[in-house]
């Protein structure tokens, strides 16, 4: 990036004298940010005003690595308050245009003597603001994508939550409604747990699912027959009589060699010495 705007230093002075005037014509710009403002301020503690001053100082300096930094930082701030990046296009457009209206001004109270280079300044002004919203947006969405991720994790580990008992038998109570994408979570989950825990038993408490298509019943079975391939027994316990009526209207039973149980607590007096 080349170097600082010519003149940076009277610039400054021009704009701080001129900072109501800048910010009046800045909220102008502004149409749908400038009501959003005290939201914004509330919601993420995050000055719009007083960071659009902080922008125009690191491009009028010329100072690339503090606007990356700043940039990365709203960046994070937004995504962490899930702030609509509508708003944040708008207003640095309005920076933007607004910048360029008061550069002009500048101009002309000099009397056009302030020895400008239009053709290099409008390269380095516009440069930098592409560049503080290229690194933002990059920096929202890197930050957002690894929030998506921690939730997703957090969701799945609540959607399959596999409790040991001790160091043979755990237990994976599954409540409200299963479909296909949870299986495909709880195979997965299951399957790890049984190779890198080396349990024996699982007890699959079922009493808080009410009903379950046979797509799932299916899937569910098939887990069953894979923590068997590695060794681990699975227990049912909890079956309602939805479900069981669904498995006999299609034909469906687990392996005899699973065990069922009506409740969790007979299950836990089987296979743990109380």
């Amino acid at each position: 990036m080349a170097d600082a705007i010519q003149h940076s230093e009277e610039i400054k002075v021009f704009f701080n004298t001129y900072r109501e005037a800048f910010e009046e014509k800045l909220l102008e710009e502004a149409v749908n940010v400038k009501d959003k403002i005290e939201e914004i301020l509330r919601i993420g503690n995050i000055d719009l005003v007083t960071n659009a001053h902080a922008v125009v100082g690191y491009i009028i300096d010329g100072q690339e690595e503090e606007l990356k930094l700043f940039a990365k930082q709203e960046g994070i701030a937004w995504a962490t308050h899930s702030i609509a990046l509508s708003f944040k296009l708008e207003w640095i457009q309005a920076i933007r245009r607004t910048l360029w209206t008061f550069l002009q001004q500048y101009n002309d109270a000099t009397l056009n003597k302030s020895g400008f280079d239009f053709f290099s300044m409008e390269s380095d002004v516009n440069n930098r603001v592409d560049t503080f919203l290229n690194t933002f947006f990059i920096s929202y969405s890197t930050y957002k994508d690894s929030l998506i991720m921690a939730h997703r994790e957090l969701v799945e580990n609540l959607s399959v939550p596999i409790i040991p008992i001790n160091s043979s038998v755990s237990i994976l109570p599954l409540i409200g409604a299963v479909d296909s994408f949870r299986t495909s979570i709880l195979e997965e989950k299951v399957l790890t747990v049984v190779g890198d825990s080396h349990i024996d038993t699982l007890i699959l408490d079922l009493s808080g699912i009410a009903e379950m298509e046979a797509e799932v019943i299916h899937h569910l079975m098939k887990i069953i027959d894979g923590t068997a391939m590695m060794g681990c027994k699975t227990v049912i316990t909890g079956l309602r009589a939805e479900v069981v009526r669904k498995m006999i209207q299609l034909g469906l039973s687990f392996d005899p060699k699973t065990k069922t149980f009506g409740t969790l607590q007979q299950s836990l007096k089987t296979y743990l010495v109380i």
